[in-house]
């Protein structure tokens, strides 16, 4: 690995455990808990290669049209994953951070993320985004709100300022995206911050 030459933020689109718990004969929950675990080395790699910001792109707002046992499962493991893990986010000195719209979240999952957005909010490593119940246009829309709530006049207004309005202010855009399954699509994630 050429140290100088790492991208500063990647961007992951985890896809494909259901699929691949398929392949295998086994029920699609078993392809999430693998995703878990998949979850937790790219993390302490990441931390450890010394990226800015890795984000993870883990519900979007479609996901809530799969049935109700699988979103069940994914918010039951997404709470032993924040459980388990949250020492070795402290100890890797790996700030986590939610980005979407977490209102929507259920009440013992937003405050289980909460809880660890404080614990880790002093960290000054790797900073670990967690994409839940986002969607690239949505994220777009809610920043338009919030300009406007903000009374910027257009004239103030450029790409740059936009961008303070997102999800990700304050963070470099994304150098490299990943979609584990290997399909090339996007799924509505990072629409602004992928652009180039």
């Amino acid at each position: 690995v050429t140290m100088d030459r790492l991208p500063r933020h990647v961007a992951i689109i985890m896809d494909g455990n259901g699929r691949w718990a398929g392949q295998r004969h086994l029920p699609r929950v078993e392809g999430h808990r693998a995703g878990i675990d998949a979850v937790r080395d790219v993390v302490e790699t990441s931390a450890r290669l010394g990226l800015e910001v890795l984000t993870l792109y883990a519900f979007s707002v479609e996901n809530w049209k799969r049935p109700a046992a699988e979103v069940s499962t994914l918010m039951m493991l997404l709470k032993r994953y924040l459980r388990s893990e949250l020492s070795t986010l402290l100890k890797n000195n790996i700030r986590f951070k939610v980005i979407g719209r977490t209102d929507q979240l259920w009440p013992d999952v937003l405050s289980e993320l909460t809880d660890a957005e404080r614990k880790t909010a002093g960290n000054t490593g790797m900073l670990f985004n967690i994409a839940l119940n986002y969607g690239g246009r949505a994220e777009i829309v809610e920043a338009a709100k919030r300009l406007l709530a903000a009374q910027i006049r257009p004239e103030e207004l450029d790409e740059q300022r936009f961008a303070g309005f997102l999800y990700t202010a304050g963070q470099p855009d994304p150098d490299l995206l990943i979609r584990t399954s290997g399909e090339m699509r996007i799924s509505n994630f990072l629409l602004w911050q992928i652009a180039y």
